[in-house]
């Protein structure tokens, strides 16, 4: 798991060689075209041929002091490596300092390599670092899953008024159903993506640079440029197509903005229903980003719907608070919204998957003609 994953392991110990190799053949550390460099081997090789020798093939050292491991960390930390170092005992205390984290064992330390180390383990298991890695892969995913389900809904909530700035269009959404929508409908859903469980293949995929940054430029241009739009198209849609049920044209809908200041048409029934659509329309939308988010590349059919129980309690909470928003009396009123018919529901939730649909045809994209290259 830990190969696969692009972590490199290296065995450096103060035993035999043949000791130390077949201990390593046996819990797979190296495989038949493993090198042994002793102390000695060691001290007579530069930092280029060392950092060599790491590179192209399996490397144990062994019969090595103290200095001996510092000088391997300095070699694998110059080459650009992340390098962490497990150890127990007092001669291993100068690498664990010197490493990027050092992971002292627990139960068989000493208090000087506890003392050294950033990091104890508690049961002395090697898996337990690889398993560290794999849920720290998945926080660090998650966060970046909860800022594009965070950030998508903010363009359904912007644009409205660039263009009402702009062009005079009527508003489609006044402040207080914006806040209605960030402290309230995507609240328990944003916090369920947090507990998504690993992607499928996450161990499978190269280390990130060090260097790489949580909100890039794929991130942004996913939540500003493609999910981001779908909700602000919804959004837009169902404020007209109240409008229209109402006899309005397109025609008539630009006139009010021009000429009808927003203090005398936030009053009309039919505006107060039109807002009503473009905020149920982004909550709705938002059930279906939320599912499109959950995961990176693979499809949601292949995570399933139903793996995420907090997300599900997410969805129906959003469902919730909109239906108290829009049918509760003193509420409604606070908001600016009025009741609207079933009709106008169903059109509502048939705008739901539009980002989920969009998505997938994205992500599908992405996995044929983009493949995640293969950790070494």
């Amino acid at each position: 798991k830990a190969h696969t994953a692009g972590i490199k392991i290296i065995m450096i110990t103060g035993d035999y060689g043949l000791t130390a190799e077949s201990i390593a053949r046996k819990i797979g550390i190296v495989d038949k075209n493993s090198r042994i460099i002793t102390g000695a081997e060691l001290e007579r090789l530069g930092d280029e041929e060392v950092g060599k020798a790491i590179n192209e093939q399996d490397v144990i050292f062994a019969r090595v002091s103290p200095e001996h491991k510092m000088r391997v960390v300095s070699v694998l930390k110059n080459k650009g490596y992340i390098v962490a170092v497990t150890g127990d005992g007092v001669n291993d205390a100068p690498a664990l300092k010197l490493a990027d984290i050092g992971v002292a064992m627990g139960i068989s330390g000493t208090d000087v390599a506890k003392e050294a180390a950033e990091m104890i383990l508690t049961d002395d298991n090697f898996a337990s670092i690889v398993n560290a890695i794999e849920e720290g892969r998945a926080v660090y995913d998650n966060i970046r899953r909860f800022v594009t389900y965070i950030f998508a809904s903010n363009i359904p909530q912007i644009i409205p008024f660039i263009l009402f700035v702009m062009f005079d269009v009527p508003l489609p959404l006044t402040v207080l159903q914006i806040l209605a929508i960030d402290l309230a409908t995507d609240l328990i859903p944003a916090l369920a993506l947090g507990a998504e469980k690993p992607e499928l293949g996450v161990m499978e995929r190269p280390p990130r640079k060090s260097k790489e940054r949580l909100l890039n430029s794929k991130v942004l241009l996913r939540a500003y440029g493609f999910l981001g739009p779908i909700e602000a198209a919804a959004g837009f849609g169902a404020f007209y197509f109240m409008w229209f049920q109402n006899g309005f044209t397109l025609r008539d809908i630009i006139s009010i903005g021009k000429n009808v200041s927003i203090e005398e048409y936030s009053k009309l029934p039919v505006y107060i229903k039109a807002t009503t659509m473009s905020l149920a329309a982004i909550v709705t939308t938002q059930i279906g980003n939320g599912f499109a988010v959950r995961s990176i590349r693979e499809s949601i059919f292949k995570i399933g719907f139903f793996t995420n129980t907090f997300f599900l309690w997410g969805v129906l909470s959003e469902i919730v608070f909109i239906f108290i928003f829009v049918y509760v009396p003193f509420v409604n009123a606070i908001f600016g919204l009025a009741p609207i018919s079933a009709i106008n529901w169903v059109f509502l939730f048939a705008l739901a998957p539009l980002p989920l649909i969009g998505d997938e045809i994205r992500k599908a994209i992405v996995r044929r003609y983009y493949p995640v290259a293969k950790a070494n």
